[in-house]
């Protein structure tokens, strides 16, 4: 009878665990959404050509980069969706409060000159990718501008969020086309481990061309007012966070992904290229139509993925700057300036694409400088608010997370300059 007694009380706390954990779970892909799409949205057209040159022209030697840019990344992105839940408010919002009125315009057209270069990025890899499949730009980048604006204007939150959600899981063809590729894994292991450095010009360029794509400065501003505009609460934080360092981690597989892939194939071959289109068009003859195919298609993916959600971003970041009404939970004239800027953002970005001798590179090239310049000003402002205890309470940064953060943003820093350097020279 003891024995029957303690088999059930047994069986009784086991069927409890099992509750609590689909339950937990549960909690988990409801609360989910903001970390791994802002992450994944930077593998976007500039993101997976940065990728793609530096496979094709250094190899396997840059592929141990990506671990510390994913510590990096996630330090940062914990600290934006921590604001996020604590705060209720976006990180221009609290950049006004904090520091006026004046900083925050002048910080705002900056921004909205560096994401509108970003955007007409973004649909030069839409036209890109499916002139690769013979359909003319004429065609792809007036369609996709509609199918993205129609998307956000006439959706909320929640459904747009399912749809972005959906697209994360088409970057695996990425995944897909690096296994078919036939890599040598202990070659892969080994550059992956250890790390190789090269004190020249062009590899360190390379170097901080990989670093500065995986963090831009629009992901901060779209991260924490996605999780402000999705309603996640300071007890949401321990799946919040959850969240971030699965989008950190899944970017950079990808990227870890496309580098290799380039590397094994492309630099092994002697094969040069000038961008993502070219890397697909060349992998043909040396991997196979399938994986040209695929790669083209991730191209695609990432590029109406980024044209979402930058012009998104750009409209969050200002209408909170200047405390204007933005939400995707609001209709069109609840929020005026929101969808207009959005809308502008979207059609200016696809118009342009269309106009004759369009000068695109130097227009992609100089929006990154700008994200240069701007991330450590951004950075340095994010780690003054989450430091500050009448904005964070018992959440803001402890001494660990501190050193962490102040070295991270040091290193970025760096970083961000020598790429200015390496831009001017």
């Amino acid at each position: 009878m003891v024995d029957s007694l303690s088999g059930g009380i047994r069986r009784f706390w086991q069927s409890l665990a099992v509750r609590k954990y689909w339950r937990s779970l549960g909690l988990f892909f409801a609360l989910i959404g903001p970390g791994i799409i802002t992450s994944n949205v930077d593998n976007d057209a500039g993101g997976i050509t940065t990728y793609s040159l530096a496979g094709a022209e250094y190899g396997l030697t840059l592929l141990w980069t990506l671990i510390p840019i994913t510590a990096a990344l996630i330090i940062i992105q914990e600290m934006c969706a921590r604001m996020g839940v604590v705060s209720g408010k976006g990180l221009s919002d609290l950049i006004r409060e904090r520091f006026g009125a004046r900083i925050t315009f002048y910080l705002m057209i900056v921004l909205f000159l560096a994401n509108l270069g970003n955007t007409i990025s973004e649909f030069a890899g839409v036209a890109a990718s499916l002139e690769i499949f013979g359909i003319s730009r004429y065609v792809s980048v007036p369609f996709s501008a509609a199918f993205v604006w129609w998307l956000v204007v006439k959706g909320n939150y929640k459904s747009v969020e399912k749809v972005f959600l959906f697209a994360c899981v088409f970057y695996i063809s990425y995944i897909v086309s690096g296994f078919m590729g036939k890599p040598d894994w202990n070659a892969v292991g080994s550059s992956l481990l250890k790390p190789t450095f090269r004190m020249d010009t062009g590899f360190l360029t390379m170097a901080v061309g990989v670093i500065g794509t995986t963090i831009a400065p629009w992901m901060q501003f779209y991260l924490q007012s996605s999780v402000v505009d999705k309603g996640l609460k300071a007890e949401d934080y321990p799946y919040t966070r959850m969240d971030v360092i699965l989008g950190s981690v899944t970017v950079n597989v990808i990227a870890f992904f496309i580098i290799m892939l380039c590397a094994v194939t492309l630099f092994q071959n002697g094969v040069r290229i000038e961008s993502a289109k070219d890397a697909a068009r060349a992998l043909a003859p040396l991997a196979g139509e399938y994986c040209s195919w695929l790669f083209a298609f991730g191209l695609l993916n990432a590029s109406l993925f980024a044209a979402s959600i930058l012009p998104i971003s750009t409209a969050y970041t200002i209408c909170e700057a200047f405390g204007w009404e933005s939400s995707l939970n609001r209709k069109f004239l609840e929020a005026p300036q929101f969808y207009g800027l959005y809308s502008l953002m979207v059609f200016l970005g696809a118009g342009i694409i269309l106009l004759p001798d369009m000068p695109l590179i130097p227009i992609m090239f100089y929006s990154q400088v700008i994200n240069g310049a701007i991330l450590p000003i951004i950075l340095i402002f994010m780690l003054l608010l989450v430091n500050d205890q009448r904005i964070m309470g018992k959440y803001k940064n402890g001494p660990i997370m501190n050193i962490l953060s102040w070295l991270t943003v040091a290193v970025l820093t760096f970083l961000s300059l020598a790429m200015l350097v390496f831009a001017v020279i």
